[in-house]
């Protein structure tokens, strides 16, 4: 197993020391999504190949990989520019992966409430599958001439709303440049979070040698509504998450999301001392 965490969960972007951060809890790499990061890469297309480098070689040499970059971003907005310059900055990022040394570029599916990015009912039409496979076929392409691959991310509010809506996805682009990020706590809401264990062995059964890394979240019931919360303050069961994970892939790779201080050190010496 390799733990990680999202490089911009680690302090405010700018002001922190990446490498001497993932170092002080023990990390093996992280989920980096620079613009995020780091105060002086803009989310534009223009991020320097010496920019990367100096990036990738400040991790490298304190033995820590780029497990994933990120570039998320929301392929059925409404505004189309905006989409277009989510792409181009997408295909930046497939063009850098092998400089940041990362073995591919992820995003999640979209959503028809845009920057909100929650559940619209358009989300779950064919319309909508039919743009994001239209999408993510032409990047698996352009991944391809770069040498690298592409992940995707499916959660209950976008158009890839279950494990089945992404592997129909996944089977009409047909392509072995896509590669899944499974987050358990993605496909839940209010009225399926008790079957989360069906849901993520279905998963597994279904992206068999497909997924890349998987997305650590914990939570709980607030005030109704089915919420985040710190890893082990909630309802998962993580002796059963990580010996099913562990039983799939022990090699795999665990990525802390959404975990922030004074959270990350617990989280650390929960997933190591249970798996």
């Amino acid at each position: 197993m390799k733990l990680a965490i999202r490089g911009h969960d680690l302090g405010k972007k700018g002001e922190f020391d990446l490498a001497l951060c993932l170092k002080k809890y023990g990390f093996d790499g992280v989920q980096l999504v620079p613009y995020k990061t780091f105060s002086d890469v803009p989310y534009t297309p223009e991020i320097s190949l010496e920019k990367a480098q100096e990036i990738s070689n400040s991790l490298t040499k304190n033995h820590l990989s780029v497990f994933l970059l990120g570039a998320y971003f929301n392929p059925v907005h409404s505004n189309k520019d905006k989409v277009k310059l989510c792409i181009d900055v997408f295909k930046r990022y497939l063009q850098l992966a092998n400089t940041f040394k990362a073995p591919l570029v992820g995003s999640e599916t979209g959503s028809f409430n845009d920057d909100k990015w929650t559940y619209h009912p358009q989300n779950r039409t064919d319309g909508a599958l039919k743009t994001v496979i239209e999408t993510f076929s032409a990047l698996a392409d352009y991944a391809k001439a770069n040498n690298t691959a592409i992940a995707m991310e499916g959660a209950a509010g976008h158009v890839c709303y279950s494990p089945d809506r992404l592997y129909e996805a996944l089977r009409a682009i047909n392509d072995d440049k896509i590669k899944v990020i499974f987050d358990i706590y993605n496909y839940l809401d209010n009225d399926n979070y008790g079957d989360y264990k069906q849901i993520l062995k279905h998963g597994l059964d279904l992206f068999e040698g497909k997924i890349h890394c998987f997305h650590m979240k914990d939570c709980r019931i607030d005030n109704g509504k089915l919420t985040q919360c710190p890893i082990g303050d909630g309802m998962l069961d993580y002796d059963f998450i990580l010996s099913t994970i562990k039983s799939y892939n022990p090699d795999a790779v665990l990525v802390l999301e959404g975990t922030v201080e004074p959270h990350i050190q617990r989280a650390v010496e929960i997933i190591t001392k249970t798996w």
